[in-house]
C-alpha cells in the first residue's frame, strides 16, 4: 500500500510578484535573494559572465581554494551517471595567494555577493585561510566564507565534517579569526546529519550548507576497472535531491541556524521544495554545466511561486512543510 501523501496547506490568495521581498538573512549575512551558485560549478564567474547576468545572483561561490596550489586527482576525474555526475577533481586550484591576486579583484567587481569557499588539511590551515580574507583590502573583502569541511575527493577531506568535535572546533576557531560570516558546508556521508549540524551550530556558524556530494563510484565491467582514477567520487545532480531534502529536513529540526539547500536543484519547483522543507536559501550546482541560465530562470520565477502561497517574502515559506500526523 502506498503511503498517504502529506496534507496540502490551505490555499492562499496569490500575491503580485512585484510586492514580494526576495532578500534573505543568514545569521550576519544578508543577501538580495536566495538564489546562489555552488562552489566548483561556476568557475570564477568570469567563465559564465557572457551567458548569465551574474550581478543578479544572490551569491556566487567560486571554486574552493586551499593554502597551497593543488593539481587535483589524475583523470578520469568526472563521469556522467544516470541523473547525475560523479566527480573526483580533488580541489584543483592555484592556492589562496593566486586566488586573491588573480581572481578576487574580478569577483569583487561583478556586483553580486561573493562567498569564498576554503578547505584546509588541519584546523590551523582553515584559520590561516580565513585570516587571509580578513586582511585583504576592504574593496576585495568577500561577503562571507564557506568552510568546505566535506569534500570526499581528497585525503582527510571529510574528517572535519564527520567528527562532531572536530567540526565544532574548526568552526569555532574560524569564527574567532574573522568578523566575516562563516558558513559550514556539511557532508551527507555521515550517520547523523543532525549531529553534525548541532556541532557546527555550537561552533557559531552563521549558516549551514547542506549538502556536499554523495560518495559513489562507477565501473567498466568489461575492463573490470573503476571509471574514476580515484576509484570513488562525489555524486551530484538531480539524483541526489531526495537525499539533500532529507538532510535539510533533519537538520532544520535539530538547529536554529539558517540552512542553505544544495543538491540536485535545477528549477523553480526544486527551489520551492527546499524552502518549505527548511532551507532559507539555495545553491544551484551541477545544472550550471548543462543549463547555465538556470539560476536566472529560477530567480525570475521565484516571486510568482511565492505569490502562489500568498507569501510576500521568502522567510514566510521557510520550514512550512505540513506533515500529516
Amino acid at each position: 500500500m502506498s503511503p498517504e501523501a502529506p496534507s496540502a496547506p490551505p490555499a492562499s490568495d496569490p500575491v503580485a510578484p512585484a510586492s514580494v521581498d526576495l532578500s534573505v538573512t543568514l545569521g550576519r549575512l544578508r543577501l538580495p535573494n536566495p538564489v546562489l551558485v555552488a562552489s566548483g560549478t561556476f568557475g570564477y564567474a568570469r567563465e559564465l559572465a557572457s551567458l548569465v547576468d551574474v550581478s543578479r545572483l544572490g551569491g556566487i561561490l567560486p571554486k574552493t581554494v586551499t593554502a597551497t596550489p593543488r593539481q587535483g586527482n589524475a583523470p578520469w576525474r568526472t563521469v556522467e551517471t544516470t541523473g547525475g555526475m560523479l566527480n573526483a577533481i580533488g580541489l584543483d586550484n592555484d592556492g589562496v595567494d593566486a586566488f586573491i591576486e588573480c581572481h578576487l579583484p574580478y569577483l569583487a567587481s561583478v556586483g553580486a555577493p561573493i562567498i569564498v569557499s576554503v578547505a584546509g588539511k588541519a584546523r590551523d590551515e582553515f584559520v590561516e585561510l580565513v585570516r587571509k580574507f580578513d586582511v585583504v583590502d576592504s574593496s576585495l573583502r568577500p561577503a562571507a566564507i564557506e568552510l568546505n569541511v566535506s569534500c570526499p575527493n581528497v585525503s582527510g577531506g571529510v574528517d572535519f565534517g564527520s567528527d562532531p568535535a572536530l567540526c565544532e572546533a574548526v568552526v569555532r576557531e574560524c569564527v574567532a579569526a574573522t568578523d566575516l560570516p562563516i558558513i559550514a558546508k556539511l557532508t551527507p556521508n555521515v550517520t547523523s546529519i543532525a549531529t553534525m549540524a548541532r556541532a557546527a551550530e555550537a561552533g557559531g556558524a552563521d549558516a549551514l550548507s547542506l549538502i556536499n556530494t554523495v560518495l559513489g563510484m562507477a565501473v567498466d565491467w568489461r575492463k573490470r576497472k573503476p571509471l574514476l582514477a580515484n576509484t570513488v567520487g562525489g555524486l551530484s545532480g538531480p539524483a541526489i535531491k531526495p537525499i539533500a531534502l532529507r538532510c535539510v529536513w533533519q537538520a532544520s529540526q535539530a538547529v536554529k541556524t539558517p540552512i542553505i539547500g544544495v543538491g540536485g536543484i535545477a528549477n523553480i519547483n526544486d527551489v520551492m521544495e527546499f524552502l518549505v522543507t527548511g532551507a532559507s536559501a539555495v545553491q544551484l550546482g551541477t545544472v550550471n554545466f548543462y543549463r547555465p541560465q538556470a539560476s536566472i530562470e529560477v530567480l525570475e520565477a521565484l516571486p510568482a511561486a511565492l505569490g502562489e502561497l500568498g507569501a510576500t517574502s521568502v522567510s514566510e515559506v521557510v520550514g512550512t512543510l505540513c506533515l500529516k500526523i
